[in-house]
């Protein structure tokens, strides 16, 4: 298991954290992708937070996370399926600044966190402004501002690995002891002693165990994530049919077909004439319903 997150809670305290190693869906999302190297380390730290973010959920749910600004990061995209699926997009205005914080990449930024439980359920969204010049800070002013749970992030991405921590004080029973006071505060002065190497270069097991030797910290079982697009010819089929029959007629006059990637994967789907006919013509061809993400 390459991917892989694990849980932990602190015994007799209200902290719990999680600690996260993406290769494999990482790898993938590079590979599918031409971004710049400044841009590939936002995306791994995405797919790192929408991991870490998608298992603080108590039922299965669809995790996106968007980023939208006015800088050369105009949007970065990534999403958390309730199986441990995780795929990721970005788009950019110009090159976007290496070694720089978010705010120069990202100017007037917002982060937009959406959650849809599986099966049906109410949608929910939270959005606050981009702050701290990093996508962990801006997580942070996430939790605070819409959860209202003090929250500690760390965030990390290098060609060959992504990784991150979340540290999280839980609600107690109203009635706070000094010691879980103590407990909250001692795991964030721990916590902040890690490194993006440690991260990265240590298995998570290892991470919680170098931090955090002398409490008493409960270990659960390791969470499994992997690379998953959700693309389908039929959905990319609805979201042709939403743009009508005289837009596709258009295209194939010029084109000779109509091609369609996946923003996600970069796989191609590809309509000719007779698709396109059937699309607008028999009724058991037409998708049942027009979706314009794929």
């Amino acid at each position: 298991m390459t991917d892989r997150l694990q849980r932990f809670l602190f015994e007799h305290a209200d902290v719990r954290g999680e600690v996260v190693q993406l290769d494999d869906a990482f790898a993938e999302v590079v590979r599918r992708t031409d971004h710049e190297p400044a841009v590939q380390k936002i995306l791994g730290e995405g797919l790192a937070a929408v991991a870490l973010l998608a298992a603080t959920l108590k039922t299965p749910s669809a995790l996106t996370l968007q980023l939208q600004s006015s800088g050369p990061l105009s949007l970065l995209l990534v999403q958390g399926g309730p199986q441990g699926g995780l795929r990721a997009m970005a788009r950019t205005r110009g090159a976007v600044p290496d070694n720089a914080d978010l705010n120069q990449q990202a100017g007037n930024g917002t982060l937009a966190i959406t959650i849809e439980p599986d099966g049906g359920g109410e949608r929910y969204q939270g959005v606050v402004d981009l702050s701290g010049g990093s996508l962990a800070a801006a997580l942070e002013h996430y939790f605070r501002e819409s959860e209202q749970l003090p929250t500690r992030v760390w965030l990390t991405a290098e060609s060959a690995r992504a990784a991150g921590m979340l540290i999280q004080r839980l609600p107690g029973d109203g009635h706070p002891a000094e010691s879980d006071q103590d407990a909250w505060e001692r795991a964030g002065h721990l916590a902040a002693t890690v490194t993006g190497a440690e991260l990265r270069e240590l298995g998570p097991g290892e991470v919680i165990r170098r931090l955090f030797h002398e409490e008493d910290v409960r270990l659960f079982d390791p969470i499994p994530f992997r690379f998953r697009c959700r693309c389908s010819r039929d959905r990319v089929a609805a979201m042709l049919y939403s743009l009508g029959e005289s837009e596709m007629r258009e295209t194939l006059a010029e084109e000779g077909q109509v091609e369609v990637f996946c923003d996600f994967c970069n796989e191609p789907y590809r309509f000719d004439a007779v698709d396109i006919e059937a699309l607008f013509t028999d009724p058991v061809s037409r998708p049942p319903d027009s979706q314009q993400q794929h």
